[in-house]
């Protein structure tokens, strides 16, 4: 009995020491988005710069156009026209603001 608990604990020992070196190995490796560079699981460093696809400046936009144009113009053609005029002009400045940033971080 006393060999079957030595044996035991020292499974649970060596067990133990194996693994956690390869976890503390691994979390180093991990990527965090907040950090401004981070390496791959090709312990290469890369920047991490962000590519906006102007979705939320087209949204934005278009329905601020939309009511601009429906003051502005009245009716429904002022109404399109000024939602596809928002549109535009959200989705070109959403774009521009996240090459700004990129700038300013370095990308």
């Amino acid at each position: 009995m006393r060999k079957l608990l030595i044996l035991a604990m020292l499974a649970t020992t060596t067990t133990t020491v194996a693994i956690g070196p390869v976890g503390v190995a691994s979390a180093q490796e991990r990527r965090y988005d907040r950090d401004r560079e981070y390496r791959g699981r090709d312990r290469r460093y890369y920047q991490n710069c962000k590519k906006s696809s102007g979705t939320t400046g087209l949204v934005a936009g278009g329905a601020g156009g939309a009511l601009a144009g429906n003051l502005l113009g009245g009716g429904t053609i002022g109404t399109i026209a000024g939602g596809v005029g928002g549109a535009l002009l959200g989705k070109h400045l959403d774009k521009k603001h996240d090459a700004a940033q990129n700038r300013k971080n370095g990308c």
